[in-house]
């Protein structure tokens, strides 16, 4: 591995990742936060482990009650938790790319609207037909057709994504609505919680699906994360240099989807953290680009640092993860509106 010109590494012939001391120090502050937050949501409440047992738990097997907490009840919560925040922040690092739109996430144009009724449609509606990936997947690629027909001009006016994002979140929201009118009472409650966004009851079949997802996706990220730089300069000069730009943007696109759907399909639809994650990842460096290494990570921490609000905050009725992400997430996008009005972008 041999430093590359410009602030890349080359990983062999056609792999290059950005690198720079701001997004190095970045990265470590991130981790160390996310270690520390896990560590948290381990160890705090009447059901955690004291942080001398917690490391010998980890270090040589729990038993009885640690064993329950480690390998039932907030394990598998944990690590669903990190794949699906990391999944949904890398998902928003994509969009925005592609997009060259701040507002350009997955959730505030109606990709997460539209794999949550997907999911719902094939877990409730046609079960043991259609899994819920599968469901979330096709969910998804409908509502991002939708939306690029409805703009007239594909992904790139920012004004006519916004509004045509808006309209199909409010159909899929619609369908999803119906869907809870329709079942059964006992299912329904069950998906209220799932549309809003829940990390409870996870299991490990549940950790193995995202990182799955994440596992198969990254590589192909890592591919093309030059051709993704490179086309933030611009159609006419990627293209004069191999950059390749409509290609790429069909597959930041197409690999967004699928981070996405994985995401809403093991936790349901998380509001905003795909908005947020790659925007504080960009101003924690302060350097063009996707920010690829960082959004995940970044995606991850809130949603784990969420989650552990949902799990410890003195709040009756136990909200899912997804209402405090919803809130949060809700005064971030009307300062991003509002800058972008000022800017003239709307």
């Amino acid at each position: 591995m041999t430093p590359a010109p410009r602030g890349y590494v080359t990983i062999g012939r056609s792999v290059a990742l950005p690198v720079a001391r701001a997004s190095v120090i970045a990265v470590i502050v991130t981790v160390s936060l996310l270690v520390a937050a896990a560590v948290a949501t381990l160890s705090l409440g009447r059901l955690g482990i004291a942080l001398p047992d917690l490391v010998s738990a980890l270090t040589r097997g729990a038993t009885g009650k640690q064993a329950f907490v480690l390998e039932r009840l907030r394990g598998p919560r944990l690590v669903v938790a990190v794949g699906a925040g990391a999944a949904l922040g890398l998902s928003g690092a994509l969009f925005q790319t592609v997009t060259r739109n701040p507002l350009g996430s997955p959730d505030v144009i109606g990709l997460s609207a539209g794999a949550g009724a997907g999911a719902a449609f094939a877990v409730l509606l046609l079960p043991g037909v259609l899994p819920a990936p599968a469901g979330a997947l096709a969910g998804a690629v409908i509502a991002m057709a939708l939306v690029h027909m409805s703009t007239g001009t594909g992904f790139r006016n920012p004004g006519r994504l916004i509004v045509a994002g808006i309209g199909v979140h409010a159909i899929a929201t619609a369908f999803t609505q119906y869907v809870v009118y329709a079942v059964e009472r006992d299912k329904a409650t069950v998906l209220t919680a799932y549309i809003n966004g829940s990390l409870t009851a996870r299991s490990w079949e549940h950790a193995v699906t995202i990182w799955a997802v994440l596992l198969a996706v990254v590589p192909l990220v890592a591919l093309f994360a030059r051709r993704l730089n490179i086309s933030e300069m611009g159609d006419e000069l990627a293209g004069s240099l191999g950059a390749e730009p409509q290609r790429a943007r069909a597959v930041a696109v197409t690999l967004s989807i699928v981070l996405s759907a994985g995401a809403v399909s093991v936790a349901g639809p998380i509001a905003f953290i795909a908005l947020t994650a790659p925007q504080i990842a960009r101003r924690l460096t302060r350097l063009p680009g996707p920010h690829l290494t960082l959004s995940p990570l970044v995606g991850a921490l809130l949603l784990v640092l969420a989650d552990l609000a949902a799990q410890q905050a003195p709040v009756p009725g136990n909200l899912p993860v997804g209402i405090y992400t919803l809130a949060v997430g809700g005064l971030y996008l009307g300062y991003l509106l509002t800058r972008e009005w000022k800017k003239g972008s709307l």
